[in-house]
């Protein structure tokens, strides 16, 4: 959206100390993921993150890989266009700043521990295990069974055969999903001037929307679990399942475009290009 502002700066000579530092910077991630897992630096995380009995070990490298490429994306970003860049570049840091944040909160709290975001997890669950029953399946939530977390159980049609069930947490209820949506739209809204009254209708309305995408990915899992088992849906759950919600943030500004775009071609009065004018400075 910002890319008619980028200019990159014209460096007196590659050897100025800004060209060499861009450079080093830009070279960074690639120094890093080499020594991380080829040098030992990983395990050496483990190890650490072991000794002060963080609960999910496992996923700490993970957590400090994105957490590291956000400041050096920011570095990055810093030397070669200066601190305006930031501003244009904030959707990219955020995602990676987000993403790593959650996992070091799911770390160091995991399953229903981190009860504020603990809160979005029992409307979450009921309305898949709805959806579900629609479907002509029958379900059972069980509230608090681990950790805090609710059981949803997943029947045949009899509600005799148990064919499948899983423990819901806090990073399965949409909470990244929706702070991504949120710092998406406030980025997107500051580059128009669409009357507040609207940003509000069309956020609200776009945040509903990103939680029910959210519910459907839940209900995704469980039908790949009965159809394709227990493996296919965890392959799901763990890397492609996050693209349901990130489809659709990246769509709904295009989609709000779109719509304001037709409906102004539909009146007299205006245009497609004033249209378009008064949707951007």
């Amino acid at each position: 959206m910002s890319w008619k502002e980028l200019q990159f700066p014209i460096f007196d000579s590659l050897k100025s100390v800004r060209g060499l530092c861009l450079m080093v910077a830009s070279i960074a991630p690639t120094l890093y993921v080499a020594i991380a897992y080829f040098s030992g630096l990983n395990s050496a995380i483990l190890n650490v993150s072991s000794q002060f009995n963080v609960p999910m070990v496992a996923w700490m490298p993970l957590s400090v890989e994105y957490l590291i490429f956000t400041a050096l994306l920011i570095v990055i970003v810093m030397l070669a266009y200066g601190f305006e860049g930031l501003n244009n570049f904030s959707i990219s840091t955020f995602f990676l700043g987000a993403i790593g944040t959650v996992y070091m909160i799911d770390n160091f709290y995991p399953y229903g521990r981190f009860t504020p975001f603990q809160a979005f997890v029992p409307a979450t669950a009921s309305s898949a295990g709805q959806i579900l029953n629609w479907m002509g399946y029958q379900t059972t939530l069980t509230p608090n069974v681990y950790e805090g977390m609710p059981y949803l159980a997943l029947f045949d049609s009899s509600g005799y055969t148990l064919l499948w069930g899983a423990y819901i947490g806090w990073p399965c209820s949409g909470v990244q999903s929706l702070l991504i949506y949120t710092f998406t739209m406030l980025l997107f809204f500051k580059k128009t001037t669409i009357p507040p009254i609207h940003r509000l209708a069309y956020f609200v309305i776009g945040a509903v929307c990103t939680y029910i995408v959210n519910i459907l990915r839940i209900v995704s899992i469980f039908l790949i679990a009965v159809n394709q088992g227990p493996t296919a849906a965890s392959t799901f759950h763990n890397y492609y399942g996050e693209l349901y919600a990130i489809t659709w943030i990246l769509a709904y500004p295009l989609i709000i475009i779109g719509s304001r775009m037709l409906w102004a071609k539909v009146k007299p009065e205006f245009g497609v290009g004033k249209a378009v004018q008064r949707l951007f400075r």
